[in-house]
């Protein structure tokens, strides 16, 4: 199988990359290497240096091609408006060229790197009124320290519950909303030009190859920054976020299943998948995992602080991935994040 793999160079790029080496495909491999994600390294050999905004002009490197794995985008938190128009630039505008490229050279096959935050806050429900749909937290709550979604009728503290990929969907950051765009034009993509794509819903992603100390970086590398420096690691709210933590390994795994799914499927057709390990865990706990691994005594500090946009708990159910893809995470956080503590990083 030919697979051109845009944001080759990155993080999850490069481990999908790997995967398919190993398992005999031939890829061709496309990064813009942006400065926030790669600072001053030169592309690695056989990357071909090119903007998916641009791609009407390389699109003779989608000959021959049989499906596009599509890893590229400006990536972060997204938690201020100035913040827009790179997202809108880079993932918005450079998915629509990447997939009229792909029509205009024939090639009708995508897997789409989507994420978490296109659901917004997850999924909750009230002890005595069942499901709820909480809105985004007001600020002057979140100033207070309290920090849980309530109830509408009687007020009182939200639980979570697992997320399907039939949730509602409900961007609340400028980063997640142009994910969900991405997604928007994948699908209408595939009904108009009778192609098929996958979109994986990535949760919190972490492993060995993680960029360090840059916005690329996730919250557990961040964590393992401040204990190498001799700093507690600093943990946002009181610490009790639920999310799932999934290792690059197995993001890689997912998208080798979705590759071969993707091109088996129907033209038209179109499906999106949580990618995550099926073990939540409390961000407090993530820290005291990863603190664990460096052999550190140094405790966690939970500082009350907060950013605008963050979403309170997002814990995915990975049973359609499971069923439909054969996909099951291998490494599992309570394993994988202490191992992560000393795991090579990228500068």
């Amino acid at each position: 199988m030919r697979v051109l793999l845009t944001g080759s160079a990155g993080f999850i790029g490069s481990a999908v990359g790997r995967a398919l080496d190993e398992a005999g495909d031939e890829v061709v491999r496309v990064d813009l290497m942006l400065d926030k994600a790669h600072g001053s390294a030169v592309a690695p050999a056989g990357t071909h240096q090119v903007d998916v905004r641009d791609a009407a002009s390389w699109g003779h490197l989608l000959d021959g091609v049989d499906v596009v794995c599509h890893q590229a985008a400006v990536v972060g938190a997204g938690v201020t408006v100035a913040d827009l128009p790179a997202y809108a630039s880079h993932n918005d505008l450079g998915t629509a060229a990447l997939l009229a490229a792909m029509h205009q050279a024939g090639v009708s096959r995508l897997v789409l790197a989507s994420s978490m935050v296109v659901y917004g806050e997850g999924r909750y429900a009230c002890a005595e009124h069942g499901d709820q749909v909480p809105p985004p937290r007001w600020v002057e709550a979140l100033d207070e320290g309290d920090f849980e979604n309530h109830c509408a009728v009687c007020g009182a503290a939200l639980t979570w519950a697992l997320v399907d990929e039939d949730a509602r969907l409900d961007p609340r950051s400028s980063y997640a909303a142009s994910k969900l765009a991405q997604e928007h034009y994948t699908s209408a993509w595939a009904r108009q030009a009778g192609a098929a794509a996958v979109a994986l819903r990535y949760h919190n992603v972490y492993g060995p190859g993680m960029p360090r100390d840059t916005p690329y970086s996730g919250v557990a590398a961040m964590f393992r920054s401040s204990l190498e420096r001799g700093d507690a690691p600093q943990v946002y709210e009181d610490g009790g976020q639920m999310r799932d933590f999934v290792h690059v390994d197995d993001v890689a795994r997912a998208n080798l299943a979705a590759l071969r799914a993707v091109v088996a499927a129907e033209p038209g057709s179109y499906a999106a998948y949580n990618v995550a390990s099926g073990h939540p865990v409390g961000i407090l706990d993530v820290a005291r995992l990863v603190a664990r691994g460096t052999g550190s005594d140094l405790a966690p500090e939970v500082t009350g602080g907060y950013r605008l946009g963050d979403v309170r708990h997002i814990v995915a159910s990975p049973a359609k991935a499971t069923a439909e893809l054969g996909f099951t995470a291998q490494v599992l956080p309570g394993e994988g994040l202490p191992a992560f503590a000393t795991a090579p990083l990228r500068r």
